[in-house]
């Protein structure tokens, strides 16, 4: 009586699923036959001193024993921070005044920073060197007040 109203959709797709827990059953019944033991040992990988992955344990008359008072932890205090500290350089390396975007490359990295042309203080072109400060954006960071270097 349970299965009176079944369509072919539903017997194709209940002869799938019981075709694929057998698959399921003699892969697993083919894994023990062959005798490949899992063993929690054999997956225990180790970390040298250089911090590359080793399968041998480290040895133990090498370790170094570090006194826990002997390690510092400082924070560095934060200069006053002025506002050209947190003024960045960079070089416009292109702008689109029809759009009113472009790209500015830092100055210290190669990271290319988006600007828009409402974050303008005056009109910048391409190859002009500028200062900035960094936003977040709805994609990243974003260029803020940015002016031009004479």
């Amino acid at each position: 009586m349970g299965r009176s109203q079944e369509t072919s959709n539903k017997k194709e797709i209940r002869n799938k699923k019981e075709k694929k827990r057998k698959e399921k059953a003699e892969k697993k019944a083919k894994r023990k036959s062959e005798g490949k033991i899992t063993d929690f040992n054999d997956m225990i990988a180790y970390v040298d001193e250089f911090g590359k992955l080793s399968s041998t344990p480290p040895d133990l008359e090498k370790r170094i024993i570090v006194a826990p008072e002997s390690i510092e932890i400082k924070i560095p205090r934060n200069r006053s921070e002025s506002v050209s500290s947190r003024e960045k350089q960079g070089v416009v390396i292109s702008f689109n005044k029809s759009k009113g975007f472009g790209f500015i490359r830092e100055s210290d990295s190669t990271r290319n920073i988006f600007v828009h042309a409402n974050n303008l203080t005056e009109p910048i072109s391409e190859n002009d060197v500028v200062t900035y400060e960094l936003g977040k954006g709805a994609k990243g960071a974003i260029a803020l007040n940015v002016k031009r270097v004479k």
